[in-house]
């Protein structure tokens, strides 16, 4: 199955909660830390939820 790589780009304080429990699925938690996932529906929604806090990589 494809995979998609995201990095997270900026800091979760003074956010929504759901924001924060949103990068936690996506396994980040820190500025900078990658997370390789599988490329499916659901975690393309996640990403567009935190879209400006996450980059997607190639």
């Amino acid at each position: 199955m494809a995979t998609v790589t995201v990095r997270q780009t900026a800091s979760p304080i003074r956010r929504k909660s759901d924001q924060r429990a949103t990068l936690v699925g996506l396994g980040l938690n820190r500025i900078g830390r990658t997370a390789v996932l599988q490329d499916t529906p659901s975690v393309r929604g996640m990403i567009a939820k935190v879209s400006h806090m996450v980059e997607v990589l190639a």
